[in-house]
């Protein structure tokens, strides 16, 4: 009787769970007022600034190149990644109701771990893509073709995806018992798992595998590429030379060390048992200034850029000069 008795609590707890209480700053609702504005600034920025990287990236014929299309992916990567978490996050900070449906949450669980992971894949890809474009220059077109860009970019999405969606599956499919407060701002998947009244040690290894292959071993990849760069930079005899070398890979670079340092920074500093208020605000601004950031940096820091955009943009002005001047003329 016993082990059927608790079989069928088991089943109760789980079915009963029908959403989430994401807590966020709920205790703190002047913290609440003062994110928001911050936080909806931060969002609009990283949607238009990365939207227009993209633009600029197709309507600019000298920017369909290996480069540019990564740097497109990044930006919908960063678009896409924000979008799970920002909205919700933004209606809870003026709502007193911060629940999400069961559904709901595996769904933004999910996305976000699997743009996460993406990010990290694709800034390997990017820095093999500068190492072939710096190191091997005359081989470059043959060896980065667009079949290899659509099959490194695709086989990251796809691969992240599935990933995620094991992860996903199979901690959504523990069974939840007591409250359902999740202490964070979103259904962040260790969040979620301190409320489960089961073994969490197949979800834990799995997500233990999944950092391994997703942060030491591409961002080794990344240095290891960069210091062949600098490498080959520094045979580069003239000043000039190097300069233009360095300012082709520069902007990847910091874009670089701003997402591996950020992540270190919150991943790797010790653990207090009891969470403070000031990890979470860090851990919102890093995950909402990080992607907002990165097309600031690629447009200062590339002169492509600017020219493709005063192109693209200067494009569009004068077709509304035309446009009027042809409306006043009728």
């Amino acid at each position: 009787m016993c082990p059927l008795e608790h079989s069928n609590m088991e089943l109760v707890n789980r079915t009963e769970i029908s959403e989430f209480f994401l807590k966020g700053f709920s205790g703190y609702p002047a913290l609440e007022h003062v994110l928001f504005p911050l936080c909806s600034t931060m969002y609009l920025v990283t949607l238009l600034g990365n939207t227009a990287i993209v633009a600029v990236s197709v309507l600019d014929v000298r920017l369909h190149t290996p480069m540019y299309f990564f740097l497109g992916n990044l930006s919908i990567l960063d678009i896409c990644y924000t979008s799970t978490f920002v909205p919700l996050m933004l209606v809870h900070l003026l709502s007193a109701q911060k629940t999400i449906s069961f559904t709901g949450c595996a769904i933004q669980m999910c996305l976000s771990l699997s743009t996460g992971s993406t990010e990290c894949l694709l800034l390997a890809i990017m820095a093999y893509d500068r190492y072939l474009a710096i190191c091997q220059p005359l081989r470059y077109p043959v060896l980065m073709s667009p079949r290899l860009c659509l099959s490194l970019a695709g086989t990251a999405w796809v691969l992240c995806l599935f990933k995620s969606v094991t992860e996903t599956v199979i901690a959504m499919r523990l069974p939840f018992c007591g409250h359902h407060v999740v202490s964070h701002f979103t259904c962040e998947i260790l969040a979620v798992l301190k409320l489960a009244c089961s073994d969490t040690s197949v979800s834990e290894v799995f997500l233990l595998v999944g950092a391994i292959l997703l942060l030491p071993i591409p961002l080794t990849f990344v240095c290891l590429s960069y210091t062949l760069i600098l490498a080959t930079i520094l045979r580069v005899p003239s000043a000039a030379g190097r300069r233009k070398a360095f300012s082709t890979c520069s902007a990847h670079l910091a874009v670089v060390m701003l997402f591996y340092g950020t992540v270190i920074f919150m991943y790797m500093k010790p653990k207090s048992k009891e969470a403070r208020i000031s990890d979470e605000v860090f851990t919102v601004l890093y995950a909402v200034v990080t992607p907002m950031l990165n097309p600031v940096i690629y447009s200062l820091r590339n002169k492509e850029v600017k020219e493709a955009a005063r192109k693209v943009w200067g494009k569009g002005g004068e077709a509304e000069k035309t446009a009027s001047k042809w409306q006043s003329g009728t």
